[in-house]
């Protein structure tokens, strides 16, 4: 029998009592407002246990309730293979850490993936919330009221709030845009600044709220007034913001985190994701620009307005909607196999117009047609060396059409001759 420890919750006096089957001792300050009710160490099983406040049961939550086991070894196998998407992030419940990976690709191409190969088996235990994880974040709670300083985490506030920022005022329209002028957009870059660093501020065990972060880095941002380079001033936005959420605004996450379920999760997620692919759209579309075949760059929003302007996609547009009407007149299995035979998946129709034939041609008149162009086309009848590659390349276009039809009509005979077979038994 291993020894049983619990760590229990006291409303009334801030204290938390400390019972072992060697003795009891109380023990106060910050570890009372943890949140932290109960923690049962029996050897290697935890189970959490019943506490009672104010002479009345507290009703465990889902928060409460022990997660479900994560493998070190699942970890690491999804850190190789896609963890610079966050996928190993997904696996262990840490969702900001996971955006932040794949929007960045592995923390600013990499470097923060390959940073975390010795961190993989402590993330593991935060996720199983370890007994011995949580006595050593405990212990953290008595020794420091805030969150110590971590260089790793400010420099990512940083980086990423700059990130954010520097991507929202890309998106931005830079020029008059169906007449409307966007530069006042400008001023939500502060929101994006504050939402990078506030996003990695509240990544694992800590969290802050995130309105000081956005007044700092709106205040900082003023400074665009003043230095023009905007490389600078959004710098000096991300680092105010990342001093603000570090000085002021950041604490102990003290309570067990809530275990969310995979809808919540992916409505989420994909909620991020969708807004992260808006804003790299708009970068394209509005800022973006192609060349065109004088050497002269156009817009993108003006080439787009000039394709869908164009004959080529009226005239797509106007066969989808034949399509459509098509389908529902005569079905979509009969549409779908007309459309399938309009691609000429098996060349039959390409084959026809080499050799100058008609569908309903035989096989005589087939092999007649192959050899007659053939002779025609021979690369050894072309003297000019200049002609000579192009004729040869018409000889196999030749030869490969013959032998595509040879072999379409051959399966044919051979379906029909089996079908007759068949009828003549069943007589």
């Amino acid at each position: 029998m291993g020894q049983k420890r619990t760590l229990q919750h006291n409303n009334n006096n801030n204290c938390s009592s400390s019972t072992s089957s060697n003795g009891t001792s109380n023990i106060c300050g910050s570890a009372a407002a943890s949140g932290y009710e109960s923690i049962v160490d029996s050897g290697s099983t935890a189970a959490p246990t019943k506490v009672k406040a104010h002479g009345h049961s507290k009703k465990y939550s889902e928060q409460n309730a022990l997660p479900e086991k994560k493998s070190v070894v699942v970890a690491y196998i999804l850190w190789l293979v896609g963890g610079i998407f966050g996928l190993h992030h997904l696996y262990l419940h840490r969702d900001r850490h996971a955006f932040l990976w794949w929007c960045s690709l592995g923390g600013y191409m990499g470097i923060g993936w390959f940073s975390e190969i010795f961190l993989i088996p402590e993330y593991v235990r935060d996720a199983n919330e370890d007994p011995q994880f949580l006595k050593v974040f405990i212990a953290k709670l008595h020794a420091y009221p805030r969150p110590p300083y971590s260089s790793k985490r400010f420099m990512g506030q940083v980086m990423f709030g700059y990130l954010f920022g520097q991507l929202f005022s890309s998106a931005v329209p830079q020029t008059l845009t169906a007449g409307i002028d966007f530069s006042w957009m400008h001023w939500f870059i502060p929101i994006f600044v504050s939402l990078g660093v506030w996003t990695v501020g509240n990544i694992g065990r800590e969290c802050g709220i995130w309105w000081p972060c956005y007044v700092g880095s709106l205040v900082a941002y003023l400074a665009r007034f003043y230095i023009y380079d905007e490389t600078y001033s959004l710098l000096l936005s991300a680092l105010v913001s990342a001093l603000i959420f570090d000085g002021f605004s950041k604490e102990w996450r003290r309570t067990p985190p809530r275990r969310r379920g995979a809808t919540e999760r992916t409505v989420k997620l994909g909620a991020a994701i969708c807004i992260y692919f808006a804003v790299w759209g708009s970068v394209v579309v509005f800022n973006g620009s192609i060349t065109d075949e004088d050497g002269g760059e156009m817009p993108i929003y003006e080439a787009l307005q000039n394709f869908l302007a164009s004959a080529w996609w009226t005239d797509l547009k106007q066969a989808l909607h034949d399509t459509y009407i098509y389908g529902q007149h005569h079905g979509w299995y009969e549409t779908w196999r007309e459309v399938f035979e309009s691609m000429d998946v098996d060349g039959e129709r390409n084959a026809y117009k080499v050799l100058g034939v008609g569908a309903t041609a035989s096989q005589a008149d087939i092999t007649a047609a192959y050899r007659k162009l053939s002779k025609e086309n021979h690369p050894d009848k072309v003297k000019d060396e200049a002609l000579r590659e192009a004729a040869h390349q018409r000889f196999i276009e030749i030869q490969q059409a013959y032998n595509v039809l040879s072999k379409i009509k051959s399966s044919r005979r051979r379906k029909n001759n089996k079908y007759n077979e068949d009828a003549a038994i069943k007589l």
